[in-house]
C-alpha cells in the first residue's frame, strides 16, 4: 500500500503568468518534499504545477474530464481518464490529504467547496476567500508563498492521517 502523502494542487485551466509561476513553485517544491501531485490534468495551473514536479524528480497524477488519456498535459505521469467532466473534480478532492488552491475560477471554487465539505485541508495563494454572512469563515489557511503553500499542505496533511 501506497504510504506516501497525495497534495492536489487546483487551479484554472487558464492562468496568468503570475498563477503559473506560483504553481510550478508548488509543483517543485511538492516533489522536493517527496509528495505526490494530483491535479486535473489539463493546462494553466495545472499544467504548471506538473512541469514544477517533473523539474524536480517528481511523480504527478492527472484525473482527466474527458474520455483520452491524449488530454493530459505532457507533464502528467499517470493519467487517469474520467469521462465525467467537471465531477471528476470530486475524485481529485478525494485522492488527495490536501489541497493546494492556486487561483482559478468557478472549477477551482467547486474543488475548494468539496475539500471544505469532506473535512479536508486547503491551502489558498492568491485564490477565492469565502464568507457566508452570520457563518464562522471556512478553515482555508492563506499561504503568502508557494513554498509556505507547501509546507502547511504537507504539515496539514500529516495531522490528518
Amino acid at each position: 500500500m501506497f504510504q506516501g502523502l497525495l497534495i492536489a494542487v487546483v487551479g484554472g485551466s487558464t492562468a496568468t503568468p503570475e498563477e503559473s509561476a506560483c504553481a510550478e513553485r508548488v509543483g517543485e517544491a511538492l516533489a522536493r518534499a517527496g509528495a505526490v501531485l494530483v491535479c486535473g490534468g489539463l493546462g494553466g495551473v495545472m499544467e504548471a504545477a506538473c512541469r514544477g514536479a517533473k523539474s524536480a524528480g517528481g511523480l504527478t497524477i492527472g484525473i482527466l474530464p474527458g474520455t483520452a488519456r491524449e488530454q493530459a498535459n505532457r507533464y502528467v505521469d499517470i493519467p487517469i481518464v474520467t469521462g465525467m467532466g467537471e465531477a471528476r473534480n470530486v475524485i481529485i478532492v478525494r485522492s488527495a490529504q490536501a489541497v493546494i488552491a492556486v487561483g482559478g475560477g468557478y472549477g477551482t471554487l467547486s474543488e475548494i467547496a468539496l475539500a471544505l465539505a469532506f473535512g479536508i485541508p486547503v491551502i489558498g495563494l492568491e485564490t477565492w476567500q469565502l464568507a457566508r454572512e452570520g457563518h464562522p469563515a471556512p478553515p482555508i489557511v492563506y499561504a503568502s508563498t508557494p513554498e509556505e503553500a507547501v509546507e502547511l499542505a504537507l504539515a496539514a496533511a500529516r495531522r490528518a492521517t
